[in-house]
């Protein structure tokens, strides 16, 4: 039989721990949790970094909030590269898992972007929630030149859900020039960095395998990476996309003017420095392209000094080689992005076609690195660049290590408020 004392002593105590509990399951209920829309394809290792990119943010910068991922797309071994790399975030994917999280999440987070890619998502929630949201790091409106009368109509649609917007981060500054001019006025419009820059992921052992394979030793070779004016998605049977004739008509009309620069800049690295020089892709429709206009195309005494990447490969491979390598260059954007990002030189080669996304390099003090290949005198710019990054790696290191720091501030920036937003 227990005695009074003792009685009165575990009363205590058990009183104690009930209001511990009560203040636990109190914090608890306080933690704010953000409903991630992001992850717009798979066969894009630079779509893939998006959202890595800025669930490194999220987990650096607010570490004590809730994330949920709402991907439009995970497959092809995504969902588990994410999955390794953040456990604790859920992936939702079902119809009923979505409704939860309008339910339960404070706040919808758009990911970076090519443009408003969720649009519609964006809208649904601020009908059926009334909560607040934000877009992070997007190119507006996400087109070049005149737009179609469905476009029109698109943009006027956009540029109200950007207006009710509690903040809203454009990739380059063209984008947030245009936003204003055509009438977008939320509270905080501003340059903000796209979130692939944040991007950490790895994948050491299968980047060293292939150096290995290949004979590419770390800091003696350079990264290219081709491309053509429009994307053709149609060669890829998961994409099942129609076949575009007025696109691939354009396509075959300059992929010699757009890769032959390319082409040039490899075969002066081959033969003035002791450098190698690897042909990847950012696309999986790029591995293909990487043979025909750059391999196949090179002289003799080049070949046997450039390595053909003959698979597409995800983000974690790719960015662990690229940090390896002394520098990247080429007509994509993702790759230089996170080249940067992880403190590596990277050239970017644009043209019309490709938006203004481009522009986010003068936006972050690498106007040198940035070749628009409509323009001729660019065009004679990029081999003595890309000689450059070759002959002087440790000033190009510096240059590239300059850019990072300021993306970080700008990261560290909108971070912030976003945590004050959801406070």
């Amino acid at each position: 039989m227990l005695t009074r004392r003792a009685y009165l002593k575990n009363l205590g105590t058990l009183t104690a721990g009930v209001l511990l509990g009560n203040r636990l399951f109190a914090v608890s209920r306080q933690r704010k949790s953000i409903l991630l829309r992001s992850s717009w394809q798979t066969v894009n290792i630079g779509d893939i970094g998006h959202t890595p990119g800025v669930l490194t943010l999220l987990e650096k910068h607010l570490p004590d909030i809730d994330i949920r991922l709402w991907p439009m797309s995970v497959t092809n071994g995504v969902d588990a590269m994410l999955e390794k790399r953040f456990p604790q975030v859920k992936i939702i994917q079902s119809d009923e898992e979505v409704q939860q999280a309008f339910r339960e999440c404070d706040f919808l987070l758009h990911g970076s972007g090519p443009s408003l890619v969720a649009a519609r998502d964006v809208s649904r929630w601020k009908e059926e929630t009334g909560k607040p949201y934000g877009i992070y790091g997007i190119t507006f409106p996400g087109f070049y030149g005149p737009p179609t009368p469905s476009q029109e109509q698109a943009l006027d649609q956009n540029i109200e859900l950007l207006s009710q917007a509690n903040f809203c981060y454009f990739r380059d500054s063209v984008s947030l020039e245009f936003a204003k001019q055509n009438g977008a006025n939320c509270p905080v419009m501003e340059f903000g960095p796209d979130g692939a820059f944040a991007v950490d992921l790895s994948n050491d052992e299968a980047a060293e395998q292939f150096l290995k394979e290949y004979e590419l030793e770390a800091g003696n070779f350079l990264c290219a990476i081709p491309r053509q004016r429009y994307t053709p998605w149609w060669e890829l049977p998961e994409k099942n996309a129609t076949f575009d004739e007025r696109k691939n008509a354009r396509n075959e009309e300059m992929r010699e003017h757009d890769n032959k620069p390319i082409r040039d800049a490899i075969i002066e690295v081959v033969r003035q420095t002791p450098m190698k020089v690897l042909v990847c892709p950012e696309d999986a429709t790029q591995v293909k392209l990487g043979k025909t206009a750059i391999i196949d195309k090179l002289p003799e005494d080049v070949r046997d000094k450039v390595v053909w990447r003959d698979q597409y490969w995800l983000t974690d491979e790719a960015l662990s080689t690229y940090k390896r390598s002394a520098g990247l260059f080429g007509l994509e954007m993702h790759s230089p992005i996170m080249c940067i990002g992880n403190g590596i030189p990277a050239l970017v080669g644009r043209f019309e076609e490709q938006t203004s996304k481009g522009y986010m390099w003068a936006d972050i003090g690498l106007e040198d690195w940035l070749f628009d290949v409509d323009v001729p005198a660019d065009v004679e710019r990029i081999t003595p660049a890309v000689l450059s990054l070759a002959q002087d790696p440790v000033s190009a290191k510096n240059k590239a290590l300059q850019a990072k720091e300021r993306v970080d501030e700008l990261f560290a920036n909108s971070m912030k408020l976003l945590g004050e937003q959801l406070s």
